[in-house]
């Protein structure tokens, strides 16, 4: 393989990595054989209504959810950090047609605040720190409910999610609560026949710490009940399965090769 960062009309493939707003910008003002798939991971065509400029239709890179789009796509528009954490905790229950309230909560490292640097993002002011930040309006909501309502397109969906600003550097945790009064043995297996051909997404029975994840492009889950209660916890790196691993496995689906090549790497846990 051969890396450039010019850009020529004569590349495989294209990885857009410019912040959120300026992908488009990018597309208008520079003219891109249409031969050249791009893989963009800001969050310009992640929405359905969104997913096309000029002559491009992005496909969303879920590969869990759109394996088989993905194959066949051109452009991909590339999911979120936290929106990959909480879809994955979530698409076997709404294929089960299980969802309509969901309450979520989330906490990030200080490397999931985006591009440029900020008051919050210093690790000094991280670092034996905690906060909540953007309460029921996170950006991801919209991808995350347009990919539950493709798996359950009956019923509504409701779907709360606080974020917090963790003191840690990388990885993302994920607890979302539904009722449900499946029992947890039938959830399990809904889970392992889901996720059975996903080389990346894992089912625990035990309970899951971020070190499992981080420095991998794995999502592991884990599924607690109580009564009619049902906690999935579902934990992710948000540098790897929530941004560039995701991307280079979107990469390799589309080109045919490998869903993992590039990708097996080893846990800080390991």
């Amino acid at each position: 393989m051969k890396f450039t960062d010019e850009l020529k009309n004569d590349i495989d493939v294209l990885f857009l990595c410019v912040g959120h707003g300026e992908a488009q910008k990018f597309f208008e003002e520079h003219e891109i054989d249409e031969k050249v798939k791009t893989i963009d991971l800001s969050q310009d065509f992640r929405i359905h209504s969104k997913s096309k400029i000029l002559n491009r239709q992005f496909v969303y890179g879920l590969p869990e959810l759109n394996k088989e789009r993905i194959r066949t796509a051109t452009n991909i528009a590339n999911p979120g950090c936290f929106a990959t954490g909480v879809q994955l905790g979530l698409l076997p229950l709404a294929k089960a047609g299980l969802l309509e309230d969901i309450y979520t909560t989330g906490i990030t490292g200080s490397t999931g605040a985006g591009q440029g640097l900020t008051a919050t993002s210093h690790f000094s002011w991280r670092a034996n720190n905690i906060q909540a930040y953007k309460t029921l309006t996170h950006q991801h909501l919209g991808e995350i409910g347009e990919s539950l309502k493709q798996l359950q397109p009956k019923g509504n969906i409701d779907l709360s999610f606080i974020p917090w600003r963790g003191d840690f550097a990388r990885g993302i945790f994920v607890s979302s609560q539904i009722t449900c009064g499946w029992k947890i043995e039938k959830l399990v297996q809904l889970y392992k026949d889901f996720y059975a051909d996903q080389p990346f997404t894992h089912l625990s029975q035990e309970i899951i710490f971020l070190k499992q994840v981080v420095n991998t492009n794995k999502c592991v889950i884990q599924l607690e009940k109580v009564g009619t209660k049902l906690v999935i916890h579902s934990i992710i790196d948000n540098l790897l399965k929530g941004a560039s691993g995701q991307a280079v496995q979107n990469m390799n689906l589309m080109f045919g090769i490998d869903e993992c090549a590039g990708l097996n790497l080893k846990a800080n846990y390991f």
